[in-house]
């Protein structure tokens, strides 16, 4: 029973970052009918540039939010340049537009920082938490805090904020958000931005588990896709519970299936994938598409 809990406790932290990667797939596919692929790219860049910040001699919490800062800026640059001349193309051409830039930012970081794993900090005290007869991870309960505080401000952005409130206006209906004077273009660059700012919460929580090189992404990436596609991509809430679920799954069944353990888990996330869309394609709390004819 030890063993469970505590493999349930170190599930649902890495499947807050799974649920984190999922909801900035989910923000950016509500903005532009476009699944993002170069976002776990994104996030491996933004968590180069906190150990480029680290090795500076910056405090830990300073560059946590200076990156944050800094992959917001380069959200909003990338959906300007790279995604707005193309977004009225056919969405094939956009998929490809992002394919390649999930090639171009791992060439470029491999360039610059090398293929060689690097050890990076976490912000969380080394020495485990006793509950009881069971052992935790600091780091485990750590990164599942901070990915609800980022939930919390995200809720409270997009739910009592001027600029959230236009935000998804301008993602459900832009027709009718122009007419009332909301520039659209920009609540589409912003989201990309945010979605960014959230891809790097995940890059700095999960680099500390797998190391830091220009690859470290995309495993965690899948994961993200089997989250979003289990709680919806219309639903960012159900993003996150979705990643939280596929992390205690992967954990308990790499725990006790023996014939997959540590080798085979990433084949879990895919089968999610194949059951949901199989079964339930809007996912557990996404709206199901209707069409008229």
């Amino acid at each position: 029973m030890e063993i469970f809990f505590q493999q349930v406790v170190s599930g649902l932290a890495t499947g807050g970052i799974y649920g984190s990667v999922a909801l900035a797939l989910v923000m950016i596919y509500q903005a532009t009918d476009v699944v993002n692929y170069a976002q776990g790219e994104m996030a491996m860049f933004s968590t180069y540039l906190a150990w480029t910040l680290l090795n500076a001699g910056v405090p830990y919490w300073w560059a946590f939010f200076g990156t944050l800062v800094i992959s917001f800026v380069g959200g909003v640059l990338i959906e300007r340049v790279v995604i707005r001349p193309v977004e009225n193309k056919p969405i094939l051409t956009i998929v490809i537009v992002c394919i390649g830039l999930l090639v171009i930012l791992n060439s470029v970081a491999g360039w610059i920082y090398s293929y060689i794993q690097k050890p990076f900090p976490s912000p969380f005290p080394p020495r485990p938490i006793m509950l009881g007869t069971v052992v935790f991870g600091a780091h485990d309960l750590g990164a599942i805090g901070v990915t609800l505080v980022v939930l919390a401000f995200l809720y409270a952005f997009f739910r009592f904020t001027t600029l959230g409130l236009a935000m998804r206006a301008a993602a459900q209906n832009p027709v009718s958000s122009r007419l009332c004077g909301i520039r659209v273009g920009w609540m589409l660059a912003i989201g990309w931005g945010l979605a960014a700012m959230v891809g790097a919460v995940a890059g700095m929580m999960v680099a500390p588990i797998v190391f830091l090189d220009p690859n470290m992404m995309a495993g965690i990436l899948i994961y993200a896709f089997a989250s979003a596609t289990l709680g919806g991509f219309t639903s960012p809430g159900g993003a996150v519970v979705g990643g939280l679920i596929v992390g205690v799954i992967e954990n308990l069944v790499g725990t006790y299936v023996h014939f997959i353990g540590t080798e085979l888990k990433l084949t879990v996330a895919l089968a999610m994938i194949l059951i949901v869309l199989v079964f339930k394609p809007s996912g557990l709390f996404g709206r199901a598409a209707v069409h008229r004819v």
